[in-house]
């Protein structure tokens, strides 16, 4: 028997009511990629701001650490990574060691308090240890009795983070750098809300074998891939248009089939 050749019918095209569902859902889902598009456009000027003014107060001449009235005042957006020195005593017996790991590999930092004349205390971070140095104690550490002065930068306080562990002031494990609860394990009062990053000037560990304390260790990063998340967030807009224009040839116009 010989084949026969069915008359091609016509697909009838969408409904309005389809038709007009897939409009909407096209265009709010087109309107989101270009407003997450020009979200991290603004995000990329903001970023390059921020790299620009703490690349100013880093090369800065230091100023004097804030004092207790200015505390409430401190701000990550406004004070880190300031240059700044102060003067004080250090309370050798409650340093902490807080786990880090540097360009020179896995140890500590070494956390000393350091009372000013007026009695405040700022948690100085006075650089990398290794995990032998000082037989693993923080309470024997060594360093400069008396009167001294510390410059290097401002931090904030560092409560746990999201992919840190959980600090166990009890047994003496440290994975943040929080001055509260470091001053609540020291019991230490009039402790200021940041922390200072000492340089190498002020912990010249360095020039004694690399044992410690290395000041200058703090690395400044801000990622920066606004641009690729744009890009890519206006290439899916694109898409968007082009799947549109695509069912409104297909469903819209109607096409034949067999």
């Amino acid at each position: 028997m010989g084949a026969t050749n069915e008359p091609r019918t016509p697909r009838p095209p969408r409904g309005v009511f389809v038709l007009g569902v897939l409009a909407v859902l096209g265009v709010l889902v087109f309107v989101g990629f270009i407003a997450l598009g020009t979200w991290q456009v603004h995000r990329r000027a903001w970023k390059h701001d921020l790299i620009a003014r703490v690349d100013t107060r880093v090369h800065a001449q230091p100023v004097d650490a804030p004092g207790r009235g200015q505390w409430p005042q401190v701000s990550a957006a406004n004070d880190e990574y300031r240059r700044v020195k102060l003067t004080g005593t250090f309370l050798q017996d409650k340093s902490v060691r807080v786990r880090a790991s540097t360009e020179l590999g896995m140890g500590s930092w070494l956390l000393t308090p350091l009372r000013t004349p007026s009695g405040d205390i700022v948690i100085v971070n006075r650089g990398f240890v290794s995990p032998t140095w000082c037989a693993g104690k923080a309470g024997c550490a060594p360093g400069p009795s008396g009167s001294t002065t510390v410059s290097g930068l401002l931090r904030i306080s560092e409560p746990k983070g999201a992919f840190l562990q959980k600090n166990d002031p009890a047994r003496e494990k440290w994975f943040s750098r929080d001055v509260a609860a470091i001053a609540s394990a020291r019991g230490l009062s009039d402790v200021a809300p940041y922390f200072v990053d000492a340089d190498a000037a002020s912990s010249p560990g360095r020039g004694e074998g690399n044992d410690g304390p290395v000041g200058g260790l703090t690395v400044i990063a801000f990622p920066d891939n606004h641009l690729s998340y744009a890009i890519t967030w206006y290439a899916l807009a694109l898409l968007t248009l082009v799947g549109a224009w695509v069912a409104w040839k297909s469903g819209g116009m109607g096409s034949d089939r067999r």
